[in-house]
């Protein structure tokens, strides 16, 4: 299912970018060869009136529209004047713009949807704090509500990661606005220098030394498995485990932890079953994980209850409410993608922060499992980084193109042929070494 969901979300994208350069190529009258949806050769392929072929290719990590242009080959006496390349340096800077102007069209788009159809997520109330911590010495209590981080309003868990992400490799002070359950509000502040800039996988929340409010889900049995070591010891659906070897357990996840540390042991266990206790004794299956651990498994689902009302928080606003809230967060999301390369190149930022498609693959799966509502906040982010990355001013990429056509603009005519060839190589290769940091980041993590 991760390899479909990919496979969907790149689709989506690449389909959306190579239409953007194809509707302006067309409107500037250029012949467009190829509409590609992959890589190699076509598994199938059709041509439409104008000749134009549309494929699906076997390699699904991006897509290709390939025009008519005299230094890809010989372009007959009467159709070079659809040739790309005879086009006006405002023509081609239209055409190489398009496509990003695609991805940016349909992040508004995407976010739009998700504004006017309604956000949810978990009210950020503080659930523990670490001692010693930023937080704890800032003097952030628990129970109290993150509001604001830096003046800007938080009403989620989602928002407030989000403001602290982009603060990410910096040296700075974090303002937290906090509302404790009385309504009272008060400001702390919290001092960082060159903040999470080594981590590969930078948790800030956590990094403040703050957990989340956490809620507490009884180890009521929804399911238990055939065959599982939670049958052969005796236990039902709708069975509730109230303590484990004498000590009280309320909480679906204390017991998830009890269980993976005794496998292969017998745990004495207390069931609340139809208002009367009952005393069980079961023992874990042995399970081996990836990385040679050995953990507990008895093969039982919990019941899972609805958070509490006042637990979720929802957004949702208007149509054109909603538009203008798409493109402010399109904005936020194209500025944060742009801070945290230019964090990377100055050195505030791991390289390793680098993702290639095998994380993007495990994110695409993990948030299409999550629900729509996550998988089009996954595509809308994803379609921001691929509209900036391709105006970045690298040969082969869009923004090399542009960058070459406005040279012409500048210059009164074209950069010579050997400069653009020496400078498409050396795209290639930045390119070709970005994209080894990526797989070898995504390896890593593996």
């Amino acid at each position: 299912m991760t390899i479909f969901y990919f496979i969907i979300a790149i689709s989506i994208l690449v389909v959306i970018h190579e239409y953007g350069h194809f509707w302006v190529a067309r409107r500037c009258g250029v012949f467009v060869k190829r509409f590609s949806v992959g890589f190699g050769k076509p598994l199938w392929s059709f041509y439409d009136k104008q000749g134009t072929e549309y494929a699906i290719a076997p390699i699904p990590l991006g897509g290709y529209v390939s025009m008519l242009d005299e230094r890809e080959g010989e372009v007959p006496a009467d159709q070079l004047h659809m040739a790309f390349n005879r086009k006006t340096p405002w023509q081609r800077i239209a055409i190489a713009a398009a496509g990003p102007a695609a991805n940016f069209i349909f992040a508004i788009a995407a976010y739009w949807f998700l504004f006017v159809s309604g956000l949810t997520g978990l009210a950020p109330v503080v659930g523990s704090i670490q001692q010693e911590s930023p937080a704890a010495i800032a003097g952030v209590l628990v129970n109290d509500e993150i509001t604001a981080v830096n003046g800007k309003n938080t009403s989620t868990w989602e928002d407030v990661n989000w403001q602290l992400v982009s603060l990410l490799g910096e040296t700075t002070d974090i303002e937290l606005t906090l509302t404790n359950p009385e309504g009272a509000h008060y400001n702390v502040r919290v001092g960082v220098e060159n903040w999470l800039a080594n981590e590969e996988t930078p948790d800030p929340i956590t990094a403040l030394g703050i957990q989340p409010r956490r809620f507490k889900i009884p180890v009521t049995l929804a399911e238990v498995q055939a065959g599982g070591a939670a049958e052969r010891a005796g236990l039902q659906v709708k069975d509730t485990i109230i303590a484990a070897n004498g000590e009280p357990v309320d909480n679906w996840t204390d017991w998830v932890g009890i269980v993976k540390a005794a496998a292969g042991k017998i745990i004495e266990i207390r069931v609340l079953r139809n208002q009367e206790e009952i005393l069980l004794n079961l023992t874990p299956a042995s399970q081996t994980a990836e990385d040679g651990t050995v953990y507990g498994f008895v093969g039982a689902m919990v019941e899972i209850p609805e958070y509490p009302a006042d637990w979720i928080r929802k957004r949702q606003f208007g149509v054109l409410e909603g538009l203008g809230m798409g493109l402010q967060k399109t904005w936020e999301t194209t500025y944060f993608t742009l801070a945290s390369l230019g964090k990377i190149i100055a050195g505030q930022l791991s390289v390793k922060n680098l993702s290639g498609p095998v994380t993007i693959a495990k994110v695409a799966g993990a948030t299409a499992a999550s629900g729509l509502e996550s998988f089009v906040g996954f595509l809308a982010l994803l379609s921001v980084s691929l509209g900036v990355l391709n105006l970045l001013p690298i040969p082969v990429l869009d923004g090399g193109h542009i960058f070459f056509s406005l040279a012409e603009i500048v210059r009164g005519k074209p950069l010579s042929e050997k400069f653009q060839m020496a400078a498409i190589k050396l795209g290639m290769f930045l390119l070709v070494g970005l994209m080894l940091v990526a797989f070898y980041n995504d390896l890593s993590r593996l």
